[in-house]
């Protein structure tokens, strides 16, 4: 100990009922040791993981991503037909879709717009390609806006700033969350009106083989007609959506 804190000690046990217990330099030393251990084993299993964040990261679903251009599909004429035509449902939809008031106005009409794009989309080439690749995902997001908020009249305002902010940029992202707001209203009127079970039902199975399709569709892409398969699953889907708005 130095002489400056043996001072320091001697005063303090002149204290009442204090008493200094000198630290030896081996203590010191072994407290040292242990606090870098501890700071070496935190860093080391920091770093050990860091591969296994950056995989959980990678494989995050494609909601989470911003939109990439896809230039699969539409490998030849014959496919390119097939998207186009089963595009053109949705526009029929939007045309026969009830426009009670502004809200389902603005909801028939997007639909329409989902048609045109992916219209417009499948059947382009090059490097516009990738510009219509984002307005038809962009499209299909605004949509199911339109529909959420023509089933619930209005949404919440900081939902409504959260889907704007991101709608530009992870279309899929709002394209779920408004979804899933939608199959919870539609399951709800459901079981309230019986004439509406029917519908749900045919709904139901149609989301189901239409995700099914999406995920086929983005895994396998070249695959040929899968997406033509999910345009029409979408579509029928979106048909039922209709009776909720009757």
């Amino acid at each position: 100990m130095s002489p400056n804190a043996l001072r320091h000690s001697k005063a303090l046990e002149g204290l009442h009922g204090v008493q200094v217990f000198p630290h030896s330099q081996s203590a010191l030393e072994e407290i040292n040791q242990q606090g870098d251990f501890q700071s070496s084993h935190d860093k080391s299993f920091i770093t050990a993981n860091q591969p296994l964040l950056m995989q959980v990261w990678q494989q995050r679903p494609a909601c989470l991503r911003p939109v990439r251009c896809c230039m699969q599909g539409d490998q030849n004429l014959v496919e390119t037909v097939a998207n186009v035509l089963t595009s053109l449902p949705f526009i029929a939809l939007g045309i026969q879709a009830p426009r009670r008031n502004f809200n389902t106005k603005l909801y028939a009409n997007s639909l329409i717009g989902v048609g045109v794009a992916s219209t417009l989309y499948h059947s382009s080439r090059g490097k516009l390609r990738k510009y219509l690749r984002w307005a038809d995902y962009t499209m299909i997001a605004t949509a199911t806006v339109c529909l959420s908020r023509a089933i619930r009249n209005e949404n919440p305002k900081l939902l409504t700033a959260a889907t704007a902010l991101l709608l530009p940029v992870q279309p899929l992202m709002v394209s779920a969350i408004h979804t899933g707001m939608m199959e919870v209203a539609f399951a709800k009127r459901a079981i309230k009106d019986p004439e509406l079970r029917k519908a749900h039902n045919v709904h139901k199975m149609s989301s189901l083989l239409g995700g099914a399709l999406f995920i086929a569709d983005d895994m396998f892409p070249g695959t040929p007609f899968l997406h033509s398969a999910w345009h029409l699953a979408a579509a029928v889907g979106a048909g039922t959506c209709n009776k909720l708005l009757e």
